[in-house]
């Protein structure tokens, strides 16, 4: 939580336009909260015990690494996904660890990942709209990008993130 609202006023430009994580300016994230975050983070390390909060923290973490390094460890990333969704195996870590899945590198496993997940738990789950737009676009299967992109869009209530949306639908945005 502490990684999220750290990074609260990064998420929209200056003109209100959505800022996906990945492209959020990093001078823009709050270190002390990153800070307690990972002092907290490394606390629940040491009990020796793994659970999903630990790991949702430790993905959250990866992404905060970014500050230093200037890059996101994928690869890492998804292998937490994977006990994520083996200890919380919910739609929302499926979902992330599809995307994780391609963006280290397999779009196509994550595309596999996606359709494996039941049609009954994703037909209006916004976010699993908005990553199989992103899955299609790495695939250059462009036409089902619009599709799922402008699914997304009509999904969400957030003007900002439906802009973003229907942006990338139209092929707009990286």
């Amino acid at each position: 939580m502490l990684h999220c609202e750290a990074r609260r006023e990064a998420r929209f430009s200056s003109t209100g336009e959505f800022i996906p994580l990945d492209q959020q300016d990093t001078t823009r994230w709050l270190g002390n909260l990153m800070e307690e975050a990972e002092k907290l983070l490394r606390t629940a390390a040491g009990f020796g015990q793994t659970g999903h909060y630990q790991l949702e923290a430790a993905i959250q973490s990866i992404h905060a690494a970014r500050v230093k390094s200037g890059n996101i460890d994928w690869q890492e990333i998804a292998l937490l996904y994977e006990g994520l969704v083996r200890f919380a195996p919910n739609i929302g870590a499926s979902v992330g660890r599809a995307v994780a899945l391609a963006q280290a590198g397999n779009p196509s496993a994550g595309l596999n990942a996606l359709d494996a997940l039941p049609q009954s738990s994703v037909v209006n789950y916004q976010p699993f709209w908005a990553a199989r737009g992103h899955l299609m676009r790495l695939l250059n299967r462009n036409q089902e990008a619009h599709e799922a992109f402008t699914r997304a869009a009509s999904l969400t209530d957030d003007p900002a993130l439906r802009e973003y949306l229907f942006k990338r639908a139209t092929g707009g945005l990286v």
